[in-house]
């Protein structure tokens, strides 16, 4: 039985991926799916891209800070908007940027599984697939009047549509869970774990990071 491992963020944490993939035991014909941010603040994220474009098995949804890059290279955002970790990651990833681009600009919102769907950040409760937005898609955290707030429901927590939501944006010391979600950023890039859910079994697997990259918000 082919197998699909969806990934929490990586962030440009190459090598805990390698060793997630190594201890899941990735198959010819299994595949990866991650839930997005493959790039910005960790220290790999030219290997990561490199991989996700170079192997056939690989996927991902578009995260917020892959979408950045996208935004600032195509020019709809300027360089002040960027993070200062967005600005240090287009600087490390200025050779080849048009490649990236490219790909960045192939990444879909969603990839729907059949039985699960995979985002970056959130589905808005009682909308169509369909009709969610590329902000709701790459930033939704709660349901307040500001999507990207920490504070006020979380939206996994209202979330009750047919497939269930696999998600990254928001980390947590271990999976999120709502009636009909599973968020998958366990914070690797900060010194956490990097956490993959098979969907065909329910099974989890995670592997600790080799050091904090980066400092969380709080």
């Amino acid at each position: 039985m082919s197998r699909t491992l969806v990934v929490g963020d990586l962030h440009g944490c190459y090598d805990e991926l390698l060793a997630l993939v190594a201890g899941a035991r990735l198959g010819a014909s299994d595949r990866v799916v991650c839930v997005g941010d493959l790039v910005s603040k960790g220290e790999k994220s030219r290997e990561v891209l490199e991989l996700f474009m170079r192997d056939a098995r690989y996927y991902s949804v578009i995260g917020n800070h892959d979408r950045a890059l996208l935004e600032y290279w195509t020019g709809a955002r300027r360089k002040k908007e960027l993070k200062p970790a967005q600005r240090k990651c287009a600087k490390q990833l200025k050779e080849g940027r048009d490649a990236f681009a490219a790909y960045f600009e192939s990444l879909p919102a969603y990839i729907d599984l059949g039985s699960h769907v995979v985002v970056h950040a959130g589905l808005r409760p009682g909308v169509p697939l369909a009709a969610q937005s590329l902000d709701d898609l790459t930033a939704l955290r709660t349901l307040g009047p500001d999507r990207e707030s920490r504070e006020g429901t979380p939206w996994y927590e209202v979330y009750d549509g047919e497939k269930t939501a696999l998600f990254g944006h928001w980390p947590a010391p271990a999976p999120r869970r709502g009636p009909r979600a599973i968020g998958l950023d366990t914070g690797c890039v900060y010194g956490g774990n990097l956490t993959g859910y098979v969907v065909e079994t329910g099974e989890f697997h995670s592997v600790p990071a080799l050091r904090a990259y980066d400092a969380p918000k709080r």
